[in-house]
């Protein structure tokens, strides 16, 4: 349902009210911390969207993924993870967990290699990740060769790619528009989210 490479224009920033939807967890990149996230966190909230930052230890991914998984272990309900670079490989590690299951991805910036080393790519868990995800990413990021990144799409189940031409590691002067792409992705999957409850409900009727 989701796999796009280049999904159609987002729709308007226009500040709307906040309706019920699952959380959104974003984790920061590697030099970052948590108020790295702020203008992510503040500008999705002034779309509706519940986003929460994540503070990750430095150093080691899967030692942060257990960091992560205890911000998320006690959510009441569905939720979605994410985050900018290092972040977001850490969440995607959290959604290769069968145990932990988040409802939806997103990957911002996702440091799909070192700078090039395009051999040696970091999605041998993507397979793995059954959730919807959204990647978005710059075509001129030193950390994911956009056509490399095209072609690794196709490990996950459910994709939707959108990139950047002339942007860097790094999302700041495309915010506006990444916020809205986060915005309505998220509200496609609250209301997948919803039509699978309801179903669920009326089949134990």
């Amino acid at each position: 349902m989701y796999r796009r490479c280049c999904a159609a224009a987002a729709p308007s920033h226009a500040v709307i009210a906040t309706v019920e939807l699952m959380q959104l967890f974003l984790a920061h990149g590697a030099s970052g911390t948590a108020a790295s996230m702020r203008p992510h966190v503040d500008g999705l909230r002034r779309r509706g969207i519940d986003a929460v930052a994540v503070d990750l230890p430095k150093g080691n991914a899967e030692r942060a993924a257990k960091v992560y998984a205890q911000e998320v272990r006690d959510v009441d309900g569905p939720c979605a993870v994410g985050g900018h670079s290092y972040g977001g490989r850490v969440a995607s590690l959290l959604c290769a967990d069968d145990e932990l299951n988040p409802a939806a991805l997103v990957l911002l910036s996702y440091p799909l290699h070192r700078p090039g080393h395009v051999d040696d790519l970091r999605v041998e868990h993507w397979p793995e990740i059954t959730c919807p995800v959204l990647l978005l990413s710059g075509e001129s990021d030193p950390f994911a060769r956009v056509d490399v990144l095209r072609s690794s799409v196709k490990l996950l189940r459910a994709a939707e790619l959108h990139t950047y031409t002339g942007v860097g590691h790094g999302l700041a002067p495309v915010l506006v528009d990444a916020l809205d792409r986060i915005a309505a992705f998220m509200r496609r999957v609250e209301a997948d989210s919803r039509r699978v409850v309801t179903k669920a409900h009326t089949r134990r009727r």
